[in-house]
């Protein structure tokens, strides 16, 4: 019988997207103990605790910090405020665990890169969509030798949010959001994209706020040259009256598409997957007869984050991973604000490299009657 896995004692800080977190954590009761929740929202922090049974709460970072009964910290705080915590939380000798986007500008992840090569902790951005059974077939057959010729893939990211979803004070606003709809919610299928393909080449970009009164652009239509020589058509917006993520993917052997009735798990069972050749099909049906499902979103990424600091498996994301993300972005937000296509990848002398944030502050804006 093998040995139990040591357990890691966590403290999740920011309770908004921290709940699905805490929800993944106590879905891995043999590899996870969540010992500590914070949060500046009082109310907020003594009903989370109570429904989680976590008995240390507190509105002070500083404290779990200090505490040598933490081993992770998990970062689900305003993107604005993740630099410094991440560097904090490093600096304190923990691991790491932060969510989209992992920080601010392509100066700060090249900094916080930095600090992770100097800290005893490890720091791990979030990308859960990544660890759909779904998409994680399409990998599985990559890996045996499908799916190599790309040709061209479609991403659309139809969402809705009305206006009480930016009531929260922190929402809709450069300073603390930090960015619409590419960077807070298409991020993830935009992440897949590289997943699947590989580096970006250039990106052109259309931006648009026409959905709510934001800062931010609520409406996007990008076109995308991979370096694999493949193209990509990528669509984003928050005015949908039926939220839909899909995703397709042409290879010269196949054609893959995501048919998730989740829109919010769009890596999820079923997806499509269409051989060019009857003879084909058959040799697809027989590499994914040996696919073995495995666990999901974010249960499915803390676990393999767990299995990366204590048995040494490969990172589950990268910070070049999350680093490409916020190059795309980048790209996105200066082609849109410019007018030019972007080339990639952006080096320290680039216009944005220090903060994606336009000139401007804003996308033509056009509100929805």
């Amino acid at each position: 019988m093998s040995a139990r896995l040591p357990k890691l004692r966590v403290a999740v800080v920011g309770l908004g997207v921290g709940q699905s977190h805490l929800q993944a954590y106590a879905e891995l009761p043999d590899l996870f103990d969540v010992k500590a929740v914070c949060d500046v929202n009082a109310d907020k922090l003594r009903a989370t605790a109570a429904e989680y049974g976590v008995a240390w709460h507190t509105t002070a970072m500083s404290e779990l910090l200090a505490s040598s009964e933490i081993d992770l910290i998990d970062l689900c705080t305003p993107p604005n405020t993740h630099c410094a915590l991440i560097e904090q939380a490093l600096a304190a000798g923990k691991h790491v665990v932060c969510e989209k986007p992992l920080v601010g500008s392509l100066r700060e992840a090249d900094a916080v890169a930095a600090a992770q090569k100097a800290a005893r902790g490890m720091l791990f951005p979030i990308f859960q969509y990544r660890f759909g059974n779904g998409l994680q077939k399409l990998k599985h057959l990559q890996a045996r030798g499908f799916a190599r010729h790309a040709l061209v893939t479609t991403m659309e990211t139809h969402w809705r949010r009305d206006s009480d979803y930016y009531e929260i004070q922190w929402r809709g606003k450069w300073a603390t959001e930090m960015g619409g709809v590419c960077l807070t919610q298409a991020c993830h299928a935009h992440d897949i994209l590289s997943y699947v393909h590989g580096p970006v080449k250039t990106v052109f970009a259309r931006l648009a706020t026409r959905v709510n009164d934001i800062e931010g652009e609520d409406c996007a239509a990008i076109t995308v040259e991979l370096r694999n020589g493949s193209l990509a058509v990528l669509s984003a917006t928050l005015g949908a009256a039926e939220e839909l993520s899909r995703l397709r993917f042409v290879f010269g052997d196949m054609t893959v598409e995501s048919n998730s009735p989740e829109p919010y798990r769009p890596g999820k069972e079923p997806w499509h997957f269409k051989g060019k050749t009857p003879k084909i099909d058959a040799a697809i049906a027989a590499a994914l007869a040996d696919f073995e499902p495995t666990l999901e979103s974010f249960t499915g990424q803390l676990a393999r984050i767990h299995a990366c600091i204590t048995l040494g498996a490969p990172t589950p994301v990268t910070l070049a991973d999350a680093r490409a993300s916020l190059e795309l972005i980048t790209a996105i937000y200066y082609s849109a604000e410019s007018g030019t296509p972007q080339t990639l990848p952006i080096a320290p002398d680039h216009p944005r490299y220090a903060s994606w944030v336009p000139a401007a502050r804003g996308f033509p804006k056009a509100l929805t009657p």
